[in-house]
């Protein structure tokens, strides 16, 4: 075989070609030292701006960061040459749906490569090529969007792609001689350890803070062994069953110790509802006529209470209709007038949540979950909460002109039978009088889009006439006085009794142990104890000899 020729593709350089080819030495690379700023960042905070304005020269500060530089030095920050705030030109930058800085003219969005260029008379920021194009070639110095009058010398260029010497934070004056503006209030706060937690993750915060807290373990046990305080539990509100703190206390270790039973105290409106077995009765005087409603209290009595409780606090005076809908229902109530407010007289409640469920209604039917979206929205969070007060309006079902609710929204009035609306709504009343007025109030013509009607129909004020919660209340009262009176008159006929006897106890015969017994009485038993024990028989004596028959026994 002949030599083998040498492969001159090799994946190699020898040391001889790098020598003579290459020189033996890396090449040269130009070190700068360029730390680029962003276009929509202050040239002394070096953060992004809220507020900004440049100098004449183009340099953008931010307004709450230059003021107090002026005020302590009266330089430029990036050059260190005087500046006179007056000077400062607020800019007017503009932007899009993302939130991004952009052209007004072009709608292009500002980059780091973008040449931007404001106005001096009006502060409002272009791309160079919207202001080159209709300004400067057209020859018409008008500002783009204001038309104000300005000269070629009024354009100021606030980023060059080709020149950005400006932008070098190394360069910026305050940078090189490390000059600061402290803040006195974060001077103070830099004295808090916390301060520098900041920037710390969660658990580490979590944990400082722990060990931060003082230990209040004694105390905390304490309150537990503390006995809570009890309700006051009387023949009226006693239920049938107990507290329970007697099993609990038998196997706890915090609880107190219990040794009887007490009577579980029932909850006071579950006491006044018992007591409401009258209807309720309000007008509603509206600028077509007045309503007249038939509250049904003894069967919802809650959202019953709740309506008359906002009556009388002319919660509705002023509130309009703001959506009618011919042959099916009319609504209002909210003072806001959109069908999203909700208003529920012992608190205030946000969107979601609600403190009791519906009253009257077998299940929960959830037709929509936004407040005010369609004509019958419930808005609560918990699907099938149960009932509270169970159990329908069978006169009411099904008749004109009901009264509807979901317990935190507007109410309804329905115009005609609504039969499939049975058990999906907390019906608590009807209207009783005043049906030319709600002839009168759907005759009024509303927008096919969002039900609004066209002409204002108004509440103009609220009369209650009868409201079976305060008789309920003066009953209860009634009842309780009786029972205080019945409860303390055999505690009078005792004390009577011991007045009578007299107060001065028993009677002594002797000083020191057994002084309360009667020496007489123990000697006429002594006497009579011989006589009562010759009474009793004598057993027979046991014969001897071993056993034999019994009968000796």
């Amino acid at each position: 075989m002949g030599k083998r020729q040498h492969q001159k593709d090799k994946m190699y350089i020898t040391c001889a070609e790098y020598t003579n080819f290459y020189g033996g030495k890396k090449p040269d690379i130009p070190q700068t030292n360029f730390r680029r700023l962003p276009f929509d960042h202050c040239s002394l905070s070096l953060q992004p701006f809220s507020y900004p304005v440049c100098t004449p020269e183009g340099v953008v500060f931010d307004l709450l960061n230059i003021l107090p530089w002026l005020k302590k030095y009266g330089t430029n920050p990036s050059n260190g040459e005087k500046l006179d705030g007056r000077s400062l030109i607020k800019l007017n930058f503009a932007k899009n749906s993302e939130e991004k800085y952009h052209c007004p003219v072009l709608y292009t969005v500002f980059t780091n490569n973008t040449h931007i260029v404001a106005i001096r008379t009006t502060g409002n920021v272009y791309a160079y090529e919207a202001v080159e194009q209709l300004n400067i070639k057209a020859k018409n110095f008008r500002d783009l969007l204001t038309d104000e009058p300005f000269s070629r010398q009024d354009i100021i260029t606030l980023q060059d792609p080709t020149n950005l010497d400006k932008f070098n934070v190394s360069n910026f004056f305050h940078v090189k001689n490390n000059m600061k503006i402290t803040d006195p209030d974060e001077e103070k706060a830099k004295q808090d350890p916390s301060y520098y937690l900041k920037n710390t993750n969660a658990e580490t915060r979590e944990t400082l803070q722990e060990l931060y807290k003082e230990f209040k373990g004694d105390e905390v046990l304490a309150a537990t062994m503390k006995a809570p305080e009890k309700k006051k539990v009387d023949k009226l509100n006693a239920a049938h069953y107990s507290t329970g703190k007697v099993s609990a206390s038998f196997t706890s270790t915090a609880m107190v110790p219990e040794t009887t039973h007490e009577a579980a105290a029932i909850d006071e409106d579950v006491l006044r509802y018992q007591f409401v077995k009258k209807k309720g009765y309000v007008r509603l005087h509206t600028n077509r006529g007045d309503l007249n409603l038939e509250l049904h209290c003894d069967m919802t009595p809650k959202t019953c209470e709740n309506f008359i409780k906002l009556c009388k606090k002319q919660y509705y005076d002023g509130t309009i209709f703001h959506r009618s809908i011919r042959n099916f229902v009319i609504q209002g109530g909210d003072p806001t007038g959109t069908g999203t407010g909700r208003y529920w007289c012992w608190a205030s409640l946000g969107s979601f949540g609600c403190p009791i469920g519906p009253e009257g209604v077998g299940g929960w039917d959830m037709l929509s979950s936004r407040c005010g979206v369609r004509w019958a929205v419930h808005t609560v969070s918990r699907r099938g909460a149960g009932c509270v007060w169970p159990g329908l309006c069978p006169a009411a079902l099904g008749t004109r002109s009901l009264l509807l609710t979901s317990v935190l929204l507007p109410s309804f009035i329905t115009f005609r039978s609504c039969a499939y609306l049975d058990k999906k709504h907390t019906i608590f009343g009807r209207v009783v009088g005043g049906f030319d007025t709600l002839t009168a109030m759907e005759n009024v013509e509303s927008d096919p889009k969002t039900d609004r009607p066209k002409e204002e129909i108004r509440i103009d004020s609220t009369t209650v006439f009868v409201d079976p919660y305060e008789e309920a209340d003066v009953q209860i009262a009634e009842e309780r006085k009786k029972t205080q009176l019945a409860e303390a008159a055999p505690e009078s006929t005792v004390k009577k009794s011991q007045s009578k006897s007299g107060s001065q106890g028993p009677p002594t015969y002797r000083q020191g142990v057994g002084k309360y017994i009667n020496p007489a009485a123990t000697k006429r038993a002594a006497d009579e104890e011989p006589s009562t024990s010759a009474a009793i028989p004598v057993a027979k004596k046991k014969p001897s000899g071993g056993f034999k028959d019994f009968s000796a026994w």
